[in-house]
């Protein structure tokens, strides 16, 4: 049953959080969705991939008919996320990258982003994030930014044609690892319209100089969807909420009063064994720091 009647709601004000598929996949698409809405998230961060919606396999615009139809239905909001470990390459996680020497693999992550656009655009979901890529053995820094430029100015124009947000992620490890390679980016394509910014909370946790709350505020003006977990000063793991080091209510309300209304997307990929319990655990722990946000920032605990 859609969760959009039920009376226990949070009011109009609130902000709209989702959970990953990518935290869900030992569970059918549909049953994944159901369960979300039964649950009372008000929307679902849909990574591509061949266990839930393959952006490869045929008939793909049918199959994305379907999933708007059960969205639809249970009144759940959508974005679309590319972070698929192993949907273009079996044996290599995350390749080919948008970094990658060969222009054919290139060419393949940046097809991967059109096939993501159009479904973003069937599906009414208003971002879809990417990432760049590790930095290639042997290639240089600006050799690897200019390609990263060059992939990605096609997939912006796509985007932006559709009504979409391109929001690509800063991830650790990356190219593209922090706030200042997303404002390199921005500035080399020419601060398009359509390029904006995933923000991952924990990712700011884990490296960038400020707080995460203060990572919202300075970066508001770019976010088009957020990632949000528990996670520690200079450890890339993606814990559950209560796990880590964030103080989660002064986000939640810098989220609020940047006026952000996309998703906030609970990610944790390497959960799926224990996904229907930690969507449950997770939302809770949302709703309580969000109040706690708004009785005056009481840093929240499970």
């Amino acid at each position: 049953m859609s969760h959009s009647s039920d009376p226990s709601r949070p009011g109009p004000e609130s902000l709209r959080f989702a959970y990953g598929t990518n935290g869900l996949t030992d569970l059918r698409l549909s049953d994944a969705l159901a369960l979300l809405a039964d649950l009372g998230y008000d929307g679902v961060s849909l990574t591509l991939d061949h266990m839930h919606l393959d952006p490869l396999a045929p008939d793909l615009a049918a199959r994305t008919r379907r999933v708007a139809r059960d969205l639809e239905r249970l009144g759940l909001g959508v974005a679309i996320e590319t972070g698929a470990r192993y949907v273009l390459d079996a044996r290599r996680k995350h390749h080919p990258t948008l970094l990658d020497p060969d222009p054919d693999a290139r060419g393949a992550r940046v097809d991967l982003l059109l096939r993501a656009v159009r479904v973003a655009a069937d599906l009414g979901a208003p971002a879809v994030h990417c990432f760049s890529g590790v930095l290639p053995p042997g290639e240089s820094g600006e050799t690897a930014w200019r390609r990263l430029a060059d992939a990605l100015g096609p997939v912006v124009v796509a985007a932006g044609a559709v009504g979409v947000s391109l929001a690509i992620e800063p991830e650790p490890g990356h190219l593209l690892a922090d706030l200042a390679g997303f404002h390199r980016l921005r500035t080399a394509l020419g601060d398009p319209a359509a390029l904006g910014l995933t923000l991952d909370i924990g990712h700011c946790q884990c490296l960038e100089p400020d707080p995460p709350a203060e990572c919202v505020r300075a970066a508001a003006p770019w976010v088009r969807h957020v990632q949000i977990e528990d996670m520690r000063r200079g450890v890339h793991e993606h814990l559950p909420f209560g796990e880590g080091e964030i103080d989660f209510p002064p986000v939640l309300e810098a989220l609020r009063a940047a006026g952000y209304r996309g998703l906030v997307g609970v990610e944790l990929p390497r959960h799926s064994h224990a996904g229907p319990e930690l969507a449950r655990a997770s939302l809770r722990f949302l709703r309580d720091a969000e109040r706690a946000a708004s009785e005056g920032g009481v840093r929240c605990r499970p």
